[in-house]
């Protein structure tokens, strides 16, 4: 096992740039790219469905860089919500110029036991709050002819693993959503892309994996850890900064498994 880097200096890159991030309670991906944003320079508004650690997880970007994100309750699979989030963000904001959408739901269940429920909601929060979102916020940046978008897919949405044929479908279709949607956005001068991370290491993931898959998953590594997740976060920043100009439709594999 190789150790861990260090945490990144910030540079600035998204000074003066608003970001709204989803399902950023906790301490996962969602959250550290919320701190990580904070860092860089942007103002910040978190959004999840959990409203006290949504508020919980505000204090604590508050309290490790002197910024404490807006907040905003949603649930991400109903429609008026995420309305009324994007009406939110113009009202604190102003404008949004990035969009981290975040939110995701697994689960591991084979097939054959899979009920209907159990895949239509991993489905429906999953990938279709993708495109919630991003039918509420997109129009928007058409209309001042900037923004970026950063979507959250997974290294299952090209690999196989069993007990994951529904999440795996949804992160596929992330996939395909970001590369269709950026095509429509270049037109705006609005960017879309995605991040694909194998495994990211936090308290969720811990609670909802065994420590068998853990290690199993770990040691596919190359370098025999899984991800801190503000390791994720680093290339959500990436792209969400200007750093990716140049860059739409692209889904980065934030990985380092050997095959």
């Amino acid at each position: 096992m190789t150790s861990i880097p260090a945490y990144p200096e910030p540079r600035g890159l998204l000074k003066g740039k608003t970001v709204v991030v989803t399902a950023a309670a906790g301490t996962g991906i969602g959250f550290s790219a919320a701190k990580r944003a904070a860092e860089e320079g942007a103002t910040v508004l978190i959004s999840d469905f959990h409203e006290r650690r949504l508020g919980e997880a505000a204090e604590r970007i508050g309290d490790e860089t002197g910024v404490k994100p807006a907040t905003f309750v949603c649930d991400v699979t109903q429609q008026d919500q995420v309305d009324a989030l994007h009406a939110a963000s113009l009202s604190t904001l102003g404008a949004v110029d990035v969009l981290i959408n975040n939110a995701g739901l697994g689960g591991e269940v084979p097939v054959v036991d899979m009920t209907d429920e159990q895949w239509s909601r991993v489905i429906d929060v999953t990938l279709n709050s993708v495109f919630r979102m991003s039918r509420a916020f997109l129009p928007s940046m058409y209309a001042r002819k900037t923004g970026v978008v950063v979507n959250n897919a997974s290294v299952l949405g090209w690999r196989a693993q069993k007990g994951q044929a529904h999440y795996a479908a949804a992160k596929a279709g992330v996939m395909a959503f970001t590369r269709c949607s950026a095509v429509e956005a270049a037109e705006h001068g609005v960017r879309i892309n995605a991040v694909a991370p194998s495994i990211a290491m936090h308290a969720f993931l811990a609670k909802v994996t065994t420590d068998d898959l853990l290690a199993k998953l770990s040691a596919q590594e190359a370098f025999g850890r899984p991800a801190e997740v503000w390791e994720v976060a680093n290339v959500m920043i990436f792209l969400a900064s200007d750093l990716s100009s140049y860059m739409t439709g692209e889904i980065l594999s934030v990985s380092s498994q050997r095959a």
